[in-house]
């Protein structure tokens, strides 16, 4: 086990079930959120090392999230994940903080290089 607690934030249910299922067959460990205020309190009530974060849901946009949750730990990694084609988001993410983005589809290797980047 790689001792690595990640916490997935998508609306997209499917998705990220099978994003945590790959995960943890590469023995990360991580737990879903499916909409932004979830993933918010999730970060005030438990430890995550990286978090990785849609930027286009309903309600709480990923960009209004990461903004909440670099309040409430500004060292917490986070990667972004867009699947609308647009770089502009995930470079205004990073602006704000967001250790990178990632374009869905997802190549779960390219996933797997980034979190390791964003943890050493």
């Amino acid at each position: 086990m790689n001792n690595i607690n990640i916490l997935l934030i998508d609306d997209e249910k499917e998705f990220i079930e099978t994003l945590g299922e790959r995960l943890e067959l590469r023995q990360y460990s991580s737990k879903i959120a499916e909409n932004g205020e979830t993933g918010i309190n999730m970060v005030k009530e438990e430890s995550f090392d990286i978090v990785i974060l849609d930027l286009m849901m309903p309600g709480l946009n990923g960009l209004d999230t990461l903004k909440q949750i670099k309040a409430i730990d500004k060292n917490l990694p986070v990667i972004l994940l867009t699947g609308h084609g647009s770089t502009k988001d995930g470079t205004k993410g990073m602006d704000m903080g967001a250790f990178d983005f990632l374009m869905k589809p997802l190549d779960i290797n390219d996933l797997i290089k980034k979190i390791e980047l964003a943890l050493k």
